[in-house]
């Protein structure tokens, strides 16, 4: 299985739901809570002046109606997972994430 697949899988699991969206258009209407996430640029470590490791890194924003939701959380405890902002919109609460999976 790819490894985005994998992640993906891994989100509805920390979610409970399917409601797990990869690069959603803005048309898409979504359901709460949910986790969005889309891809950033790739992260590359080199040594000898060759590369030599590549991580995929990628924005999640976990979106809930709940302030003290515990979805966050257990995002947040993902292995190479940072926060890196929260903020409030339309009475839904925003949580977002840099994770290199």
């Amino acid at each position: 299985m790819a490894s985005r697949l994998k992640l993906h899988d891994e989100f509805e699991t920390i979610l409970g739901s399917k409601n797990v969206y990869y690069q959603p258009p803005a048309s898409m209407h979504l359901k709460f809570p949910c986790i969005v996430y889309k891809k950033r640029a790739m992260d590359t470590q080199y040594a000898d002046n060759l590369a030599y490791i590549h991580k995929q890194s990628y924005t999640v924003t976990v979106i809930d109606k709940d302030p003290d939701s515990e979805i966050p959380t257990r995002v947040a405890e993902m292995k190479l997972c940072r926060s890196e902002n929260c903020f409030c919109v339309n009475n839904l609460y925003h949580d977002v994430f840099v994770l290199y999976y």
